[in-house]
C-alpha cells in the first residue's frame, strides 16, 4: 500500500515541474505528472523487490529524487523539441 504514497508523490512532483518549465502549450497538461508517478513507482518497485525495507531513507528519497531527475530534463528537451518542430512547419508551410 505503501507505494500509492509514491505514486501521489511522483505525480505531485511532476506537476510541479510541468509549471516549472517554458512552453507549456506544447504538451499535454497530465504529461510530467504521469512520467513523474510512473518514474517514482518503478524506483519504489525496484528497491522493494532488491530488499530495501520501509525502513530505509533511500526508499523514501527515491520517489523524491527519481522523479524529479528523470521528469524535468525530459520535459524541457520535449517542450524544445516541439517548439522547433512548430517553427519548421511554420516555414515549410509559410505561415507568421
Amino acid at each position: 500500500m505503501q507505494i500509492i504514497l509514491a505514486l501521489v508523490v511522483g505525480a505531485s512532483i511532476g506537476a510541479g515541474i510541468h509549471f516549472l518549465v517554458g512552453d507549456r502549450y506544447t504538451r499535454g497538461v497530465a504529461v510530467a505528472p504521469i512520467l513523474g508517478a510512473v518514474t517514482a513507482v518503478i524506483a519504489w518497485a525496484i528497491l522493494t523487490w532488491t530488499g530495501v525495507g520501509t525502513d530505509s531513507l533511500w526508499l523514501w528519497l527515491s520517489m523524491i529524487v527519481v522523479p524529479a531527475a528523470v521528469t524535468y530534463p525530459a520535459i524541457v528537451v520535449l517542450a524544445k523539441q516541439r517548439v522547433a518542430h512548430d517553427a519548421r512547419q511554420q516555414t515549410t508551410l509559410r505561415i507568421g
